[in-house]
């Protein structure tokens, strides 16, 4: 979508004094962040820092409290949305799903085709009651085919590598063709070979016109399409950058309270202890 006509349409996310309590707990305060359609962002930030509450806000799975007066907590030009409709703009890509999957007995033979397809139905793996449409079919063949994995398309997620079956639960939210993908701490347990694949496929999935929010803690997950790095810590957004602004030795060591050194090779970053 052209920029000019990308910058009349509603923000993807807009809030403003930004408050959610968990239990006795408050995991974000008074959050202020807008991100625009189309825009590829990475929300950095050590274990325990918010940044996960911060996407279940983002998908209503979360609410903040009442705040100021001047609070706003709309997506996609909106504060009053369904549930279902609104997580239909979205596909969310959690390895919880794949803990899941490997908790229900049932399922653990679900192949990568029932997998990508379940995302039309927002469930692990297809169950008698779905109806599978000639037009999904078509639609899951050429997700399958784009993260090429449609080799796989009859083999179980049990019988795949962690790599394959993080491309699985990709395709798995990209079926319904959402607006934006979500990918929360996509690498982590992922070998150094299959980091470097899922790299490659990042690049690719930033070139097919739609929003990344990537969540992550790992530096060497930040592809050079990911133009700017939201820090979060202790609950807040402490930065929000260019990834030459933000992605320094300084910055970051204070981020997570160590002392870092970063490398960088060309247009990729990552950091060393000091």
């Amino acid at each position: 979508m052209p920029a000019a006509r990308r910058s009349r349409l509603p923000l993807l996310v807009d809030f403003r004094g930004l408050t959610v309590v968990r239990g006795d707990r408050t995991v974000l305060k008074d959050v202020r962040l807008r991100i625009a359609r189309g825009e590829h962002v990475a929300i950095l930030g050590p274990n325990g820092s918010g940044k996960s509450t911060l996407v279940k806000a983002i998908t209503r799975e979360l609410y903040p409290i009442a705040g100021t007066r001047d609070f706003r907590f709309e997506v996609l030009g909106r504060d009053d949305w369904d549930v279902a409709e609104l997580r239909t703009h979205f596909g969310i890509v959690e390895l919880d799903l794949l803990q899941n999957l490997s908790h229900e007995v049932t399922l653990r033979q679900v192949t990568a085709r029932e997998m990508v397809l379940s995302g039309c139905f927002n469930s692990l793996g297809l169950w008698p009651h779905h109806v599978v449409t000639r037009r999904q079919e078509k639609q899951a063949r050429t997700v399958l085919k784009f993260l090429e994995i449609d080799h796989l398309a009859r083999r179980p997620l049990s019988e795949m590598s962690s790599g394959e079956q993080r491309r699985v639960l990709i395709g798995r939210a990209l079926v319904h063709r959402p607006e934006a993908l979500i990918l929360d701490e996509p690498t982590n347990s992922l070998d150094p070979g299959a980091v470097r694949e899922f790299r490659v496929l990042l690049r690719k999935l930033s070139r097919a016109g739609r929003s990344l929010l990537l969540v992550t803690h790992h530096i060497a997950d930040l592809v050079p399409e990911f133009k700017r790095v939201i820090m979060v810590g202790g609950g807040k957004i402490v930065g929000d950058g260019s990834r030459a602004r933000m992605l320094t030795s300084p910055v970051l060591s204070r981020l997570f309270g160590t002392r870092l050194r970063v490398v960088r090779r060309g247009e990729d970053f990552d950091v060393i202890s000091a």
